[in-house]
């Protein structure tokens, strides 16, 4: 089935074309007929599966069909992730999904001043990514309003929980109204994930993407325990070592990839 297919709003199939989303993906392919019906989902997807896709273009066509102007202060999608590297990544996503409809979306994160947020919240957002330090001090400040809420996105639920988050999950489900479609969004399922995801959805749809094949056949991999103080030095013979090879290296913040690539 190829998304030209779908029923979703020639202004969303419009920006999928632009995009080249041709056919969607497994995780795409399962979820989306369900949250077009409403349903709450409990999806269990690794990163690189499509899963962003997977909730941003049903949710985009739900409320670019109800759009209001009337109700545009009101925020009507909350999706909840743990940093703010994937609060850009994701109200990315959304954006360029949604560029011909008419929905405001904004990611909203700590580690920068607060008053350009706020300038924009006060004009009014229709679906906030947001981490949970950043949304309840502006929630507190009286900026954030989550009674319109109708959509609710748990994304990298397993993170969330690693990070202590658990608390602020239970948190705005307080300030949400009673009846609101949940998504939750997880790489991992444990009893924990378990009992957290079934504390927040009602009667969900469970949807579980297990690749076949995770490493491919043709790829040799080993692990290194490299002391801290020596992983530079690790780094750079290996890079001398293998002259023609193209290197991909992962760090875990913004400084340190500067520092790395420096």
């Amino acid at each position: 089935m190829k998304f030209e297919q779908y029923a979703i709003a020639a202004e969303i199939k419009r920006s999928l074309e632009e995009l080249d989303f041709k056919r969607p993906t497994d995780i795409q392919f399962k979820a989306i007929p369900s949250v077009l019906k409403g349903d709450d989902v409990l999806a269990i997807a690794q990163t690189g599966t499509g899963k962003t896709a997977a909730f941003a273009i049903p949710v985009l066509h739900l409320l670019h069909q109800r759009y209001d102007i009337k109700k545009r202060k009101e925020v009507k999608c909350l999706v909840m992730v743990p940093t703010r590297e994937l609060a850009v990544q994701i109200a990315e996503a959304f954006v360029q999904i949604g560029k011909y409809t008419r929905l405001e979306i904004m990611g909203l994160y700590g580690g920068v001043e607060q008053e350009e947020q706020i300038r924009r919240l006060d004009k009014g957002i229709d679906i906030l990514v947001a981490t949970p330090g950043r949304m309840f001090d502006l929630v507190s400040q009286g900026h954030i309003d989550l009674s319109s809420v109708r959509i609710l996105i748990l994304d990298e639920a397993d993170h969330m929980l690693a990070k202590g988050f658990i608390k602020d999950i239970n948190d705005v489900l307080r300030h949400l109204p009673k009846r609101h479609q949940t998504l939750f969004f997880s790489a991992t399922i444990d009893k924990e994930i378990k009992d957290l995801a079934y504390s927040v959805v009602r009667n969900p749809i469970r949807i579980q993407i297990s690749p076949n094949d995770p490493v491919s056949k043709n790829v040799s991999h080993s692990v290194a325990f490299v002391e801290m103080d020596d992983k530079r030095f690790f780094l750079e013979r290996l890079v001398r070592e293998l002259p023609e090879s193209k290197v991909l290296v992962f760090v875990r913040t913004k400084v340190r990839a500067e520092r790395v690539a420096s």
